[in-house]
């Protein structure tokens, strides 16, 4: 037997695997990873360069959109906080205005009353008056425009503290403007029955001073400033004066005495005041004041507070007819059929030049007024008209009137179309 190698171990050869105790796997062969850069080998390098030194970096598009973004909303946030700045400001003005806005709605919503503008202290205090009350020291309101006020003129006070709440454009009284006869009347000279020499002299004492004023200053004489008419009732008082409306061209104002008589203390000359400056601003205009001896009566010592008020009103009447200020291009018409018991100081020349007197009609002048009403009838044959003319019985103008109206009415009633004309006793 052949001897074995030193140490007792088996003869290797090259390549062979080492005996070993534990056998493991052997391991899977794995290359080197490539180079991280081609090219030239870069020095590295040292010192603060190094240090100081820092990657350029450029941003992709997403990134410029999310900056666009983002700028967007910042710029949104600077106005939401500009905007809720503002509000916080104008918060405590927009409340202070809403609540002058409720102030006034309450003032203006409650009844107000209507006094005068007596004196302006400054800008913010006045003196005003009422027809209720004394003088008082008011207050005047912010919102009120202040350049329209004056003394004298009209203005609104609170129904409490009496400030000066507003101003009453209209400067006319309401009453006064009711009285300007707008549409003329329809009433001509024709329609009127003899008062031929009544016609005459209120051409002359009222027409022909406006038409033509140079003709009195040619003569040397004043033209008249007024005149009565007074008489029976029914005689034409009132239809002559619808005819001087008709014929002239100057503002009609038409008033009765009874509306010149007011409940409260001083409203009666104020509204004579009234309509005399109404008629200055509009003239040449004409007056025509109706039963005057509602106001115009003989003054006596009077025992009530509503008497001595007609009495007030009456010398306002005097002062406006005859004062210090020229009436210039403003006639006076007064009409009455109680011409006794009005008082002298109004029938005085000076204040009423001319009076005129309206009797009852003669034969003449009830043939005339026959003639008028009748015009437009169609008679009976058997009518005969001069049996009513001639009687004795003293018909006014209005009796003849309603002499005719009855007899249509009769024939309306029996469906016939002539009339006949009944003679009342």
């Amino acid at each position: 037997m052949g001897q074995g190698t030193p140490g007792g171990g088996l003869n290797r050869q090259p390549g062979d695997r080492k005996p070993d105790g534990n056998d493991k796997k052997d391991k899977k062969f794995e290359p080197a990873a490539p180079p991280a850069r081609v090219g030239r080998k870069q020095r590295k390098q040292k010192g603060s360069e190094a240090a100081s030194r820092l990657p350029t970096v450029t941003p992709l598009s997403k990134c410029k959109l999310r900056l666009l973004k983002l700028e967007r909303i910042k710029d949104y946030l600077l106005m939401e906080e500009e905007f809720v700045a503002n509000q916080e400001r104008l918060k405590p003005q927009e409340e202070k205005a809403e609540e002058d806005r409720s102030k006034v709605d309450d003032l203006r919503g409650s009844p107000m009353s209507v006094g005068n503008l007596e004196e302006l202290i400054d800008e913010n205090h006045a003196i005003v008056s009422s027809s209720v009350g004394p003088e008082y020291y008011v207050g005047i309101l912010s919102f009120v425009d202040k350049d329209q006020l004056e003394p004298g003129c009209a203005i609104l006070m609170h129904n409490k503290v009496l400030s000066v709440v507003g101003l009453l454009q209209d400067e006319v009284d309401p009453m006064v403007s009711v009285m300007k006869v707008e549409k003329a009347p329809l009433e001509s000279y024709a329609d009127i029955g003899g008062l031929d020499a009544q016609i005459q002299e209120i051409k002359e004492a009222v027409e022909l001073p406006l038409t033509h004023p140079e003709l009195y200053e040619d003569i040397g004489i004043k033209p008249p400033k007024g005149v009565i008419l007074y008489g029976e009732p029914g005689t034409g008082k009132t239809l002559l004066a619808k005819a001087v409306a008709n014929s002239t061209s100057a503002t009609f104002l038409r008033v009765v005495g009874s509306e010149l008589i007011q409940k409260y203390l001083g409203d009666g000359p104020k509204l004579v005041r009234e309509l005399f400056r109404v008629a200055d601003d509009l003239s040449p205009s004409i007056v025509f004041i109706d039963e005057i001896d509602a106001v115009g009566t003989k003054r006596y010592d009077a025992h009530s507070g509503g008497e001595r008020e007609i009495q007030r009103t009456m010398l306002e009447l005097l002062n406006q007819l005859d004062g210090f200020d020229s009436r210039g291009d403003v006639k006076v018409i007064l009409a009455t059929n109680r011409i006794e018991s009005l008082d002298p100081a109004l029938l005085r020349p000076g204040r009423i030049d001319r009076k005129i007197e309206f009797p009852l009609p003669d034969i003449k002048t009830r043939r005339r007024i026959f003639t008028i009403h009748t015009s437009r009838m169609t008679l009976a044959d058997d009518v005969n008209l001069e049996e009513f003319v001639m009687t004795k019985d003293e018909f006014s103008g209005a009796d003849i009137k309603a002499i005719c109206t009855e007899a249509g009415l009769l024939a309306l009633r029996e469906r016939r179309m002539k009339l006949f004309i009944l003679f009342f006793r």
